[in-house]
């Protein structure tokens, strides 16, 4: 047996190198995974129908300005005439390039709007803004936002669009993206039929932020744990509003101010790659790939 004995360890005391050597490894493994940063919640939350979430429409849920598109539509069914459709298309190659509303632009246009419906009943436009969609508004849609959106939907969580576009119009983008509802700017109409006046003002700006507070206190919301998201320095009363607020394709005062307050943004725009802001964006480069990145994003904290 003694021929075997060196298969035997041989037992040493620990010297006061190897007990430092010990020690040290020991603190390190104890500071790493204290570094390690706490695994990001599940957003949106499953099942918390204290949440919803809140998207303003021209360039953050679809490319441009809805109400000029809508032009194009009734130009084509001919409510007005060339010189019209030219003002139209400038405001929308303006909304475009500008990627910000510009309040004498938008006014110009509600204005042309409601000039241009007056005397038309309500359910006419209705019936009309269901072609007007397919035909101008569907290829438009950002793959990315719907994505953001449909995550919400799958929560079990209702989700609203709000804009300054005609609640008619809104109502059907929303009902056509498989959305809860719309609040939008509301027409005035006697016995079914437009007068050319608006109920009150545009839902812009601060309006839009009122309208969230309504209707989250009409179907029992916590505004903490709901999420708003949208392009413009505008809605930034909205997005302030909201525990979850999101920047989407912003336009350069609403960058600013989410990078001052650590919002998350996404920018679903060709040729930028997402931005990161408080947490990792769940973009590509291009409207397509953006899509698909946050599809793959929520799935993968889902899982």
């Amino acid at each position: 047996m003694a021929a075997l004995g060196w298969l035997t360890p041989r037992r040493r005391s620990a010297t006061a190198r190897s007990v430092l050597a010990g020690e040290a490894s020991a603190e390190a493994a104890r500071k790493s995974s204290q570094d390690v940063p706490p695994e990001e919640p599940e957003f949106p939350v499953l099942g918390d129908d204290k949440a919803a979430a809140f998207f303003d429409l021209d360039n953050t849920v679809m490319q441009g300005a809805s109400l000029f598109h809508f032009g194009r539509g009734l130009y084509k069914r001919k409510f007005f005439e060339t010189r019209d459709l030219a003002r139209f298309a400038w405001q929308q190659a303006y909304f475009r390039l500008a990627g910000s509303e510009d309040p004498e632009h938008m006014q110009e246009a509600r204005d042309s709007a409601l000039s241009i419906v007056k005397g038309h009943r309500v359910a006419e436009l209705q019936s009309i803004g269901e072609e007007i969609y397919d035909e101008y508004m569907a290829e438009r849609i950002w793959p990315g936002t719907r994505a953001l959106a449909q995550a919400h939907l799958d929560a079990g969580q209702k989700v609203w669009l709000v804009t300054a576009a005609p609640v008619e119009i809104a109502t059907v983008i929303a009902r056509r993206l498989g959305l809860t509802g719309a609040l939008g700017t509301v027409a005035e109409s006697v016995d079914g039929v437009y007068t050319g006046k608006l109920v009150g003002e545009p839902l812009h700006g601060p309006a839009k932020a009122e309208a969230v507070r309504a209707l989250a206190a009409a179907e029992g919301l916590d505004l903490s744990r709901c999420a708003a998201y949208s392009d413009s320095h505008n809605d930034i009363p909205m997005l302030s509003l909201v525990g979850h607020p999101y920047a989407i394709n912003p336009d350069t005062k609403l960058r600013k101010h989410a990078r001052n307050l650590d919002w998350r943004l996404r920018d679903y725009r060709t040729g930028r790659k997402a931005a990161k802001v408080g947490i990792p964006a769940a973009a590509g480069v291009g409207a397509v790939a953006g899509g698909t990145a946050a599809a793959i994003a929520i799935s993968r904290r889902r899982r």
